[in-house]
């Protein structure tokens, strides 16, 4: 697959969501590129408090981290958040009403 650059303004909605979500997950992560427990919490109660309750235990934050980290780093990178997207996409997708033709 072959990735071109465009400018802002000639980008679908989608497009433009796409690098909504990148911008996010560097905003939280940094230079370095993964998220520890903290910035993830952080990213969650900042950024997504209309599709998940904030997060205020500690075992909540523990359980979905571990579910998250793949590979048992301890750190969440790109693609492990992304998992995290598209599970509340689809969540979010089954509770909304179905569009009429």
């Amino acid at each position: 697959m072959e990735v071109r650059k465009s400018s802002k303004s000639d980008m679908s909605d989608l497009e433009s969501g796409m690098i909504t979500i990148i911008r996010i997950f560097h905003k939280y992560s940094g230079h370095k590129c993964i998220l520890k427990k903290a910035e993830l919490k952080e990213l969650i109660n900042n950024e997504m408090t209309h599709f998940i309750m904030k997060i205020q235990e500690k075992e909540t934050l523990d359980e979905l981290f571990a579910d998250l980290d793949q590979n048992g780093d301890l750190e969440i990178d790109f693609k492990e958040f992304i998992t995290l997207i598209a599970m509340v996409t689809s969540a979010c997708h089954d509770l909304l009403p179905k569009p009429r033709h």
